[in-house]
């Protein structure tokens, strides 16, 4: 792993007994000695504190910035008011799904949070594809995330301020006379909130946080397994260029404003197709799956509409065992004609076919405070 990055914590998830991991050319703790179950669990009742340095920080500067990024995405960016954030996806010309990302509207400029693995194509593409007088600033910042009902207190205590964000509220707060960007939202479906920090006081910060009696270090794991349950998609598995905002019912991520009739419809990669889709509806649809028994259907299984179906009419994408639920659970796209909760299906687990039903998404429901 001697190749891989290291973010600003690196030694401290060490001291901390991490197992570390390779991901998306990172060094990355996956668990820390109480495991992916406790850890999950913890976050649920308390407060976890996650690692997201790897994930890629950007900033869009200049005139038009908003426009230019709304070209990009199928998202309203220009109707985005100043201390608020929003989830956006960068299509391409098919429609498909080259990154999802964090916007916030931070006054004078854009902030961005793409994912790490695709971090590198993502900065090209709008170094490519956004006029030359917007600036495309890679920040060298470290990205903590601190989700869980106790979040709240834990962070308000350490930087005053915190506790009047509401769910997508972006805010520049001082710890210890220390400029933070922080962002009430997360990847776990609980409320909680994103931090970036400067490199040299990342470490100082995650201390702080870890010394409030409710606050717990947790890894990858327990965070793929915390958005799984709040069925949310993992780019590379649940969405990709081979899904569109359509095909993977992301369709609430695209505003009325950018929809057919909009006052700014279209005009970003692939919206024909898109807008064709919203019109006439998509074949394959991601839907929520839960597997009966307590045998884990993971991303790869195919699924059939009878036990002894010879076409598939669909795969898993993500799955594994929910630790809130105690059961498993999964995502997967099927044919739109089977995609209403109840419906049964049969997944093809190491040469025998199981039982999986259709059932709605969120698993856990989401506690964001609005």
């Amino acid at each position: 792993m001697s190749e891989l990055a290291r973010t600003p914590l690196y030694d401290l998830h060490v001291e901390l007994g991490a197992r570390m991991v390779p991901f998306a050319g990172w060094e990355m703790p996956v668990q820390y000695a109480p495991g992916v179950m406790k850890e999950h669990l913890h976050t649920r009742a308390e407060a976890g504190l996650f690692d997201v340095s790897h994930m890629g920080q950007v900033i869009l500067r200049g005139p038009g910035a908003a426009e230019a990024l709304e070209a990009l995405v199928p998202a309203d960016i220009v109707g985005l008011r100043d201390g608020r954030q929003r989830y956006a996806l960068l299509t391409d010309e098919t429609g498909g799904i080259l990154d999802d990302l964090m916007v916030a509207n931070r006054g004078d400029h854009l902030f961005l949070v793409v994912n790490a693995a695709n971090a590198a194509a993502d900065i090209a593409h709008l170094r490519a594809d956004t006029p030359p007088d917007i600036e495309v600033e890679v920040l060298d910042r470290a990205l903590i995330a601190l989700q869980g009902p106790a979040a709240e207190e834990a962070l308000d205590a350490l930087a005053p301020g915190a506790a009047a964000m509401r769910f997508m509220d972006v805010a520049t707060l001082n710890w210890d006379g220390t400029e933070i960007w922080v962002s009430r939202s997360g990847y776990t479906g609980e409320d909680g909130f994103e931090i970036s920090v400067e490199p040299a006081r990342a470490e100082a910060l995650a201390r702080a946080l870890l010394a409030h009696e409710n606050v717990a270090p947790v890894g990858l794991g327990a965070r793929d397994s915390l958005r799984l349950e709040a069925g949310l998609c993992l780019h590379g598995h649940d969405i990709s260029t081979a899904t569109t905002p359509v095909d993977a019912a992301l369709t609430w991520a695209i505003q009325k404003v950018r929809r057919p009739g909009g006052a700014r419809a279209g005009g970003y990669p692939g919206a024909d197709a898109i807008e064709r889709q919203l019109a006439e509806g998509a074949v394959m649809t991601r839907v929520g799956l839960r597997p009966e028994g307590r045998s884990p259907m993971r991303e790869g299984v195919e699924l059939f509409d009878a036990e002894d179906g010879t076409a598939a009419v669909g795969r898993i994408t993500s799955g594994g065992f929910g630790p809130t639920l105690q059961a498993p659970v999964a995502m997967g796209y099927v044919e739109t004609r089977l995609a209403q909760p109840g419906t049964r299906l049969w997944g093809e687990l190491r040469g025998r076919r199981l039982p999986v039903a259709i059932a709605p998404l969120p698993f856990v429901p989401a506690t964001f405070k609005r």
